[in-house]
């Protein structure tokens, strides 16, 4: 595993061991745990306001961790780091096609509020573009 997959994976379980301790439903690195995190983040976003810039920071990188691992877990791939956003891209290859994915961003988007960030959907349409990818088909999700 490189370091950035060593970092991404460590990050994750971080978000593991917040649903341990709240209880009601494991993240077990499956898409199904993933309505446990959007449950989790419903309840961030009643407190987001009060957070400090860190701790934001710290949920949206943790959480997003998380997210790539269950790609990760489905699809496989590897991570890059995309420097125009400062955060790990998963990057699922087939011939001739890749799909990406960036989590950060859209965890920090579900934590704040906004529902439309609804990460099991946002996680489908993912999954489904990884699926079914085409020779030629260049998808980023974020």
């Amino acid at each position: 595993m490189s370091g950035l997959a060593e970092q991404v994976a460590q990050t994750a379980e971080r978000a593991v061991a917040m649903g341990a301790e709240r209880g009601g439903g494991a993240l077990d690195y499956s898409a199904a745990s993933l309505a446990v995190v959007e449950e989790m983040l419903a309840e961030i976003a009643s407190f987001w306001d009060d957070l400090a810039a860190k701790e934001r920071g710290i949920i949206s990188q943790d959480f997003g961790c998380y997210l790539l691992e269950v790609a990760r877990h489905e699809f496989g791939g590897e991570y890059q780091w995309f420097e125009d956003r400062e955060q790990p891209v998963l990057v699922v290859e087939r011939p001739d096609c890749q799909v990406a994915l960036m989590a950060w961003d859209k965890i920090r988007g579900r934590a704040s509020g906004d529902e439309a960030d609804n990460i099991p959907f946002f996680y489908d349409g993912f999954a489904q573009a990884a699926s079914a990818a085409k020779p030629g088909t260049n998808s980023l999700f974020v």
